[in-house]
């Protein structure tokens, strides 16, 4: 989830605003809330700022859209991230072409040293990698790749650089008859390398947050890895989970 506490660009600043306003009964659950151009009108914001917020109200559960109805209030989610996709989930189901970015790498690679483990292939094996980074109102976000072993990538679309369509998962499914089941997350800090600063517009001395997912199917083989790099002043990362 990204960040809403750090320098936040406009859409976030808006998130803020009108999450507090629900919290405060402003806008009561099972109102309507303003219109986009309400919304543009009084916060003197673009379109697209609005869109924005508006998207992570209704991604984390704060309103819900009805057709041709308009967006209704929902109020304060109660496990708003149990609800959510984590990262490497989002990225799986999600279709490459719902969200703003470029292909920036396609390749077979050696694999990195996580990246080979969590893939159970030999040291120094060639790995296939999809790169691209997310950009959301028009700052760079997220530097996202897709790890296969070779022969998953063969005969797919994954070697274009255009935006897919589907799902990474659908994709895979529908090409390669791979059943994914579910995804083993680890999160961990790190420095980024200069290219990654670079691509990231990183600020010297900020850290980033490396989420990777191994995605395996029911026997526990590994099918593929999610990489998903956060610059940490820019995104935190949440969790909610009952009391047993």
């Amino acid at each position: 989830m990204m960040s809403l506490e750090s320098v936040p660009p406009k859409y976030a600043q808006l998130v803020q605003t009108l999450r507090r306003r629900i919290e405060a009964g402003d806008y009561p659950p099972g109102t309507l809330l303003p219109s986009e151009n309400q919304l543009i009108q009084e916060f003197s914001v673009s379109r697209p700022t609005v869109v924005a917020a508006l998207r992570v109200l209704r991604e984390q559960g704060w309103i819900e859209s009805q057709q041709g109805k308009g967006r209704f209030v929902r109020g304060r989610p109660a496990m708003a991230s149990i609800e959510q996709k984590r990262p490497g989930q989002a990225y799986l189901t999600t279709p490459e072409a719902d969200t703003t970015g470029d292909v920036v790498e396609v390749s077979a690679v050696t694999a990195p040293n996580r990246v080979g483990v969590l893939l159970d292939v030999q040291p120094k094996s060639k790995v296939f990698v999809r790169r691209r980074l997310i950009v959301r109102n028009a700052e760079p976000t997220e530097l996202v790749s897709l790890w296969l072993p070779l022969d998953l990538s063969g005969g797919t679309d994954l070697t274009s650089d255009e935006p897919l369509r589907q799902g990474l998962r659908e994709h895979l499914q529908a090409r390669k008859g791979v059943r994914f089941d579910h995804i083993v997350e680890q999160i961990t800090a790190r420095m980024p390398s200069a290219d990654e600063a670079k691509q990231l517009a990183m600020p010297p001395n900020v850290p980033l947050l490396a989420v990777f997912g191994a995605v395996r199917d029911a026997s526990g083989r590994p099918l593929a890895v999610v990489e998903v790099l956060l610059p940490a002043d820019r995104h935190e990362l949440e969790d909610a989970y009952p009391i047993t």
